[in-house]
């Protein structure tokens, strides 16, 4: 569980980093936690974003199933796979096949947006709950009250195959940026783990349309679907998951430029979650500004994949710094690194990957 308190079950994406730093750490448990992901997940290949261990009934009254959710979350077990195998540790084939699985559910079931990118079936699976990036689906001004309230209907409207698993949702089609670049990394991950071409095949074509979507007076990629044209044009942080993947360098080096340029995204504990010119920032509130360790650690990868030492130099040293500073904290503010959300939260402790 990332929080005891806040959070008393297993998220997907969560347990990824943790088994990054249980890897790290040597203990036997960074396989356990992978391993337990795929706990429910469907003959077709979904893998829920939450599973309530260990009492599967408490997901009756929200999914009107045992056990899990019917929605997902960034499938970054292919990253943490590879990573696992980078370091001399072990999984079993079991664990791969589910992998590649679930990271092939995703290409061959997942609805797409006209430009070919995956939609997501709710703005939770994104990983980015309350992004401004989603705040036109509301049709009127942003408030979290309004927004808990359209979330929690946008549940009930979710589409889900024979087997309970998401794949598509007619009140949000939004085809999320950062959340395809998170599933084209993954399947590149795990690709080269498993040797798949068909993985790797997939990955490549979503790459490229990911890089389709790079505005250049925005400086950022715009998400596909129903707010491409009015707030999926936001500058959020999450959008430049694409360094990991596109392959035009001239998007990549401005986009690692802002990461730690002050007048866009950089900060002493950031990079922060919106671009300091967007007038929905505001840097105390959940997805609306902060810095989270989950991203400074990707965007820390990307760096680096990317060849950047200095800017991944930057950003490790700013994780590394709001990760003490805000006692171990969910998020924090980018400027100051005072621990906001669940304190502590497991995730943060992704800055020991960074040293």
């Amino acid at each position: 569980m990332p929080n005891a308190a806040t959070y008393p079950w297993q998220w997907l994406w969560d347990s990824c980093f943790h088994a990054l730093v249980w890897a790290r750490l040597g203990d036997g448990r960074a396989v356990v936690e992978i391993e337990k992901l795929f706990t429910y997940q469907t003959p077709s290949g979904f893998v829920p974003h939450m599973n309530y261990l260990p009492d599967p009934d408490a997901a009756l009254d929200v999914w009107g199933r045992s056990g899990a959710s019917t929605i997902t979350q960034p499938p970054m077990y292919g990253h943490a796979i590879a990573e696992l195998a980078r370091s001399g540790v072990a999984v079993g084939d079991a664990i791969l096949e589910a992998a590649e699985r679930g990271l092939r559910f995703l290409f061959e079931h997942r609805r797409r947006s006209s430009s070919g990118l995956i939609e997501l079936a709710h703005p939770w699976e994104s990983g980015c709950d309350d992004s401004a990036r989603w705040d036109a689906a509301m049709q009127g001004p942003w408030s979290r009250e309004r927004w808990r309230e359209h979330k929690w209907h946008l549940v009930s409207t979710v589409v889900t195959d024979d087997e309970g698993a998401a794949i598509a949702n007619d009140a949000f089609p939004v085809a999320s940026v950062g959340f395809n670049a998170l599933v084209a990394f993954n399947a590149f991950e795990l690709a080269s783990v498993r040797g798949s071409d068909v993985l790797h095949s997939h990955a490549s074509a979503l790459a490229e349309r990911i890089s389709s979507r790079w505005d250049d007076d925005l400086r950022t990629w715009v998400d596909d679907g129903a707010l491409a044209t009015s707030t999926g044009r936001t500058r959020t942080v999450d959008a430049h998951f694409a360094l990991l993947v596109d392959p035009d360098r001239n998007h990549t080096s401005i986009g690692l430029a802002d990461l730690i340029d002050p007048a866009a995204f950089g900060a002493a504990y950031g990079p922060a979650g919106i671009h300091r010119d967007e007038p929905t920032r505001d840097p105390r509130t959940y997805w609306r500004g902060p810095a989270w360790p989950q991203m400074s650690y990707l965007l820390w990868f990307a760096a680096r994949r990317l060849g950047d030492e200095a800017v991944a130099d930057a950003i490790a040293s700013s994780l590394r710094a709001g990760a003490t500073s805000s006692g171990w904290a969910e998020f924090w503010e980018p400027d100051t690194g005072e621990g906001l959300g669940a304190i502590p939260q497991s995730w943060a402790t992704v800055a020991l990957l960074v040293v």
